[in-house]
């Protein structure tokens, strides 16, 4: 069963916790969906200042709307647009300080004003993307990043 846990303020430890706590609920569990949905339930829980966190699984060449956690938000997403299709295309991780200067940003959430977007990989082709959202811009940083990167690692060694 888990737990809430407090965390303790220092964001690498707290974030190192984190990664403990998604390979334990994660292990054995086999469904996709069921991982999906505690991942996102995980990080909302422990990120300050989002309004989003979520996944997007890549079918027929777009982005649809997979768990998460937040308001309702788009249902597909082309490939290639706005930052979770910029995500897919390129296959790198995207840092929007401010999605209001990102061309082609796609506004689900008005309210979001920084974004950050992992893209998942299962055994080299693309399964969807983490996409996390702020209302406040600027809000991701390289720990952040660094982080949330090995945090989908983890939730892509449980989509194979």
């Amino acid at each position: 069963m888990f737990q809430t846990t407090s965390y303790s303020g220092n964001r690498m430890k707290d974030y190192e916790l984190v990664l403990q706590q998604a390979k334990a609920l994660m292990d054995g569990e086999p469904d996709h969906i069921a991982n999906l949905s505690n991942a996102s339930a995980l990080l909302n829980q422990l990120l300050e200042e989002v309004n989003w966190v979520g996944f997007y699984i890549f079918k027929d060449d777009e982005l649809v709307l997979g768990p998460f956690q937040g308001l309702p938000a788009c249902l597909r997403i082309p490939n290639g647009k706005g930052v979770c299709g910029t995500a897919v295309k390129t296959r790198e991780t995207q840092v929007v300080a401010d999605v209001n200067a990102f061309p082609g940003h796609i506004a689900c959430d008005g309210a979001t004003q920084s974004e950050i977007v992992i893209p998942l990989l299962v055994k080299g082709e693309i399964y969807g993307v983490l996409d996390i959202d702020s209302p406040r811009k600027d809000r991701f940083d390289e720990i952040d990043k660094k982080y949330l990167e090995k945090f989908a690692a983890i939730v892509q060694s449980h989509l194979n």
